[in-house]
């Protein structure tokens, strides 16, 4: 009995099949449309409400750049850098005095920073404003002598409420910094026989500056709103130049979205110097430093203008 066996060849084989392709179907959220489909008609109602209110609009460019307007607009840009310099140079200063090892000036320190956040900001502003209850003159020796009331003016009054309230915040995020850099640093500049004063100075402090900068620069922005609260003890800046137009106007809802716009307006460009001072000290911490917003629109740019057209040829 014979049996015939068929031999194939390398053209009859057949490669044996391969995996299929998965066909990933995208879960649908349909959680996200419900919530963006209220989103958007809850601002479509608040606009819708605004719109329909009793609002003179065209009093707001009217006075968007009012003599009184831009000049409330740079008391409170100098207010606002006076009072972050006080309390910066304080913070610096006292989160000095919180790490050293004296416990007496620790302990003043320590009093000062829980005195000063502890209680609001308007409160301090009230205590400075009314002072001249209480003390009748100053008397500074033969360096000044004057009536309380004649040396404590609204703009002495906000810049000292502001600025030492500000040091007890910065204290803190100068602390934080310092207590950042590695002991080592500090160990080894004084094997170099660095002191300690030139240690903080060209070792630490420089350091210390990346962990400083980002909530310093929100210190300032926030610093920025702030200063409407002195509108309290009558001082003249944004907010009250705002305040007194509405009264003489009949408009005094509409000054006050001038004013909120005017603040948009500083709080936006004080952003953008704070982005690009943490890029500045974020150098040498980071391979690649986070583009600027230039940078971004022009590969956004390329990116449409290189794609290749739908439908051309593969």
């Amino acid at each position: 009995m014979t049996t015939d066996i068929k031999k194939t060849g390398p053209e009859d084989a057949t490669p044996p099949a391969g995996p299929e392709a998965i066909k990933a179907i995208p879960v649908r959220h349909y959680g996200r449309y419900v919530t963006a489909v209220v989103a958007l008609a809850l601002f479509a109602a608040i606009i819708y409400a605004f719109a329909q209110g009793k609002i003179n609009w065209g009093a707001v460019p009217d006075y968007f750049f009012d003599d009184r307007i831009v000049e409330g607009m740079g008391q409170t840009l100098l207010l606002t850098v006076l009072s972050m310099a006080i309390g910066i140079v304080g913070g610096i200063v006292l989160a000095v005095m919180r790490l050293s090892k004296n416990p007496v000036t620790s302990s003043i320190a320590w009093f000062y920073i829980w005195f000063f956040r502890g209680t609001p900001v308007l409160v301090q502003l009230f205590v400075w404003f009314n002072l001249g209850l209480v003390f009748e003159y100053i008397n500074l020796g033969p360096v000044y002598k004057d009536e309380w009331a004649d040396f404590m003016t609204p703009f002495l009054t906000a810049l000292l409420g502001l600025g030492l309230n500000e040091a007890a915040y910065m204290a803190e995020i100068c602390r934080a910094g310092l207590l950042a850099v590695d002991e080592g640093q500090t160990e080894a500049s004084h094997a170099l026989g660095m002191s300690q004063g030139k240690t903080l100075r060209r070792i630490v402090i420089p350091q210390a500056m990346r962990v400083i900068v980002p909530p310093t620069g929100n210190e300032v922005i926030n610093m920025l709103k702030t200063t409407s609260l002195v509108a309290a003890v009558q001082y003249y800046e944004l907010l009250r130049n705002a305040q007194d137009i509405g009264q003489t106007s009949g408009a005094p809802v509409e000054m006050l979205f001038l004013a909120a716009a005017w603040y948009l307006i500083l709080t936006s460009i004080l952003s953008v110097g704070q982005y690009y001072l943490e890029r500045y000290y974020a150098r040498g911490s980071s391979r690649q430093l986070p583009p600027t917003v230039f940078q971004k629109v022009k590969a956004n740019v390329l990116s449409l203008t290189n794609r290749p057209a739908a439908g051309g040829a593969a």
